[in-house]
């Protein structure tokens, strides 16, 4: 199982290098389901892997000119905010043991691996059905109104890599899209560095709460590197539209196996 989680591994690289996304969502069902890690362990260590990988690909933007800076900023600041009160407040605060239904226990490494399923098929949702029309046209009309609601999304963004060790790129692109009018690859590229940020901090903010296989971590966040460049590669010989809708389907199935295993057969 462990040849396949370093396979895996490429693969999240490869995810990040292509769309700018999708990095966490695949890496956090990857070490806990083969590499055996304890889910709130995956949520923290999925942080410096996403975060390294990310901040290669950012720096590689940066060096194609690819970068929004003013996004990077707007989305940063909150982020690291709600990224901190999450990691020292909300996620300490929820209990061990949740609640109990139809004799299925409901505990707190249960619910996280839930809150991703469910998370994996609204990304999966909008990835099968985006189409790319007519944001410009629309974004031409924000001006400087787009910096509350892009400060708003940072927050939320910070929220969900803080519980979840989910860096967000997928809710990120849509974003910089929709209010900023960015075409695909300065998306991907602004997206990759935002990520960076998050996940770094949030990484940073838990060190001192747990005991990390560092051997793993390196091995994985190095394989992931590689795979970002792979993914680059691809990237400017794919069409973006089919690849969106090709890894939405992969990460529905992902997700629907998730909850399945959760609710069924983690006995």
């Amino acid at each position: 199982m462990e040849i396949i989680g370093y396979i895996a591994a490429i693969l999240i690289g490869i995810s990040l290098g292509l769309v700018g996304s999708g990095g966490s969502i695949l890496t956090v069902p990857v070490l806990v389901y083969l590499m055996g890690v304890d889910p709130l362990l995956a949520t923290t260590s999925s942080l410096f892997i996403v975060g390294f990988t990310s901040l290669i690909g950012g720096i590689r933007a940066y060096s194609k000119d690819l970068l929004d800076y003013r996004a990077v900023t707007e989305f940063g600041f909150p982020s690291v905010l709600s990224i901190f009160i999450t990691r020292h407040n909300l996620l300490p605060a929820i209990p061990d043991t949740l609640f109990t239904i139809s004799g299925i226990t409901i505990t707190k490494n249960i619910m996280l691996m839930l809150v991703f399923a469910v998370l994996m098929l609204l990304a999966s949702w909008s990835m099968i059905r985006n189409k790319e029309s007519n944001t410009k046209a629309a974004v031409s009309k924000q001006g400087a109104a787009r910096v509350f609601p892009l400060m708003i999304f940072g927050l939320l963004i910070g929220v969900v890599t803080g519980l979840l060790g989910a860096g967000g790129g997928f809710l990120i692109i849509p974003t910089l899209v929709l209010f900023l009018g960015l075409d695909m690859k300065t998306a991907v590229g602004t997206s990759l560095m935002i990520i960076a940020i998050n996940s770094l901090f949030g990484f940073l903010f838990s060190l001192n709460h747990f005991t990390f296989n560092w051997p793993l971590l390196l091995i994985f966040a190095a394989l992931s590197a590689a795979g970002l460049f792979i993914g680059s590669r691809f990237a400017e010989k794919i069409s973006p539209a089919a690849l969106k809708k090709g890894f939405g389907w992969f990460i529905l199935i992902m997700g629907i196996f998730v909850i399945i295993r959760e609710l069924f057969l983690n006995k």
